[in-house]
């Protein structure tokens, strides 16, 4: 049963290129073939899920939500109308003022494309404008060196490496790369990546 005080409260994010709207079953079919794209459950060191797994996935992620630990998002492109992956605010500290945006995947298609650079604006935005979070992290595997570029790109600091802290579904030892943006970097991280977002191309 969703618990009406839960922190962050349920929103729909809306962009130029995307829309980010709460997680839910009705995505599925969407979801499904976008994690068919790429098959990019094979890559072992994300936990991204395969498209036979989507609809149980969707159940892991709002039970989470249930218990106030995450806010799970589908991520639509406006272009096409159609699901085109999954994010999150995860992680949730509530009385630290402080989330971590993760648990992110898109199909092959939308990957290093605007689309992605404005949900993370989106969800930034939201963060420390509306939510007047303190911290927000992004964490990911060591050795996953286009993820961690990617989050450089946004403007986050690497923080350190917490070495072995996660079991992968393969059995072997993570160490995640934290990173983080604080509030008061947000204003130029704000500017940098709307740049980046209306540049020529």
């Amino acid at each position: 049963m969703k618990n009406a005080n839960t922190w962050p409260p349920a929103v729909t994010l809306t962009g130029n290129a995307a829309l980010l709207v709460p997680l839910d079953q009705s995505h599925a079919a969407d979801l499904m073939e976008a994690a068919a794209d790429g098959t990019l459950h094979k890559l072992w060191y994300t936990m991204i899920p395969s498209a036979v797994d989507v609809p149980k996935e969707i159940d892991r992620r709002n039970q989470l939500r249930d218990a106030g630990n995450m806010l799970p998002f589908t991520i639509f492109d406006l272009a096409s109308g159609k699901a085109v992956g999954m994010t999150t605010y995860m992680n949730i500290e509530a009385i630290h003022k402080r989330l971590e945006i993760g648990s992110t995947w898109y199909r092959k298609s939308a990957q290093r494309t605007r689309l992605n650079t404005e949900v993370k604006i989106l969800m930034l935005r939201h963060a420390f404008e509306e939510l007047q979070c303190n911290v927000v992290e992004f964490r990911t595997h060591v050795i996953n060196q286009q993820s961690r570029r990617a989050i450089e790109r946004l403007g986050a600091k690497l923080d350190g490496i917490l070495r072995n802290n996660m079991i992968m579904a393969n059995g072997s030892l993570r160490d995640t790369a934290v990173y983080s943006i604080i509030a008061s970097e947000w204003p130029t991280v704000n500017a940098h990546l709307q740049w980046q977002i209306d540049r020529p191309r």
